[in-house]
């Protein structure tokens, strides 16, 4: 079975090396874990993430300004991204939306069910609120 791709990019790298080991340890997914946006749209290129795992807040670029690039790369455009973020609001969440995102999880996150959004997301039978 070939190995779905996930891109993470998130400054905390303790969070990405849980996430990487976490998701490359279910043999499904071959992860590529980024600390910062400067060099995601090369990586785009090299990597062809098949779905985004992307931080809200981080320094620099933030997860929001990450999403309308994306959505300006013909690369990027049609890559699933779903958003991890430590906070929960509705405002932050409503904007992530509008920016295409599919789906918007608060740390801590529990493995399966981040697992299970991938494959959503991955399936293309994607609804958030299941």
């Amino acid at each position: 079975m070939e190995k779905r791709r996930v891109m993470v990019v998130d400054d905390e790298e303790h969070f990405l090396k849980l996430l990487k080991l976490n998701l490359e340890g279910t043999g499904r997914f071959a992860v590529l874990t980024l600390s910062s946006a400067k060099d995601l749209v090369d990586q785009l290129h090299y990597f062809k993430p098949e779905v985004i795992l992307l931080d809200l807040l981080m320094p620099g670029v933030g997860g929001l300004e990450v999403c309308e690039m994306l959505n300006r790369d013909p690369l990027g455009q049609g890559i699933p991204i779903i958003i991890l973020s430590a906070l929960s609001k509705d405002g932050d969440k409503i904007a992530a939306y509008k920016k295409g995102v599919v789906d918007y999880l608060v740390k801590p996150i529990e493995k399966n069910d981040l697992i299970g959004k991938i494959e959503k997301a991955l399936s293309n039978k994607y609804s958030p609120e299941e």
